[in-house]
């Protein structure tokens, strides 16, 4: 197979966003801190969503991961974090 490296970025206005939205009060503020701390869980979370799927797909003797091979190990990945 072959492997590929890319960053995975997320803004930190985004992730600040999608955090906010889990407030039930609306004057609760995110710090910095926590906006780039939930963004590189965020990172862990999907490289390691990433490479399980990866493994998955090998186990399968395929050649390109597909969502398939994401659904597959999802509940064990939720379940891990």
């Amino acid at each position: 197979m072959e492997e590929r490296t890319t960053e995975v970025v997320f803004k930190k206005e985004t992730v600040g966003k999608l955090l906010s939205l889990f407030f039930k009060d609306e004057k609760t503020k995110v710090s910095g801190d926590a906006v780039i701390l939930m963004a590189e869980m965020l990172k862990i979370f999907v490289e390691e969503a990433a490479r399980r799927s990866q493994k998955q797909a090998a186990a399968e003797d395929c050649d390109v991961v597909d969502i398939e091979h994401f659904e597959k190990i999802l509940p064990q990945l939720l379940l891990d974090f």
